[in-house]
């Protein structure tokens, strides 16, 4: 048996335009109701979600991941967007990433907010 690993997880999703506001608000609701997310990001025609999920694989993570947007259209009112990208790193990978610039700044927990891309 192999053991669960934690991953790191970018969802991008995006479709037809919509006020950035009511974006904005649904993905509120969505890290409410999904409070592991990290990060979100939108603007009017895309979005972005990102958080850690728990898993022996990637595809274990990848079949999670995939679901999150469509298992919380109705109840979160997100938009009727497809995924467009998706992206899984292992923690080791996704740790040597971080910027080690003293000042940087992290992103807050469920900080939502409309980002151009």
């Amino acid at each position: 048996m192999v053991a669960a690993r934690l991953w790191h997880v970018t969802l991008s999703v995006a479709g037809q335009p919509m006020e950035e506001p009511m974006v904005a608000r649904a993905l509120q609701r969505l890290s409410e109701q999904r409070p592991i997310l990290h990060s979100l990001r939108c603007s009017r025609d895309h979005a972005e979600v990102q958080f850690w999920e728990e898993g022996e694989t990637l595809l274990d993570v990848a079949s999670l991941a995939l679901r999150v947007w469509m298992e919380h259209r109705d109840s979160a009112g997100l938009p009727r967007w497809e995924v467009v990208g998706l992206e899984i790193v292992e923690r080791d990978l996704h740790s040597s990433r971080q910027p080690t610039t003293p000042g940087a700044v992290p992103v807050r927990l469920h900080d939502v907010r409309p980002t151009p891309f």
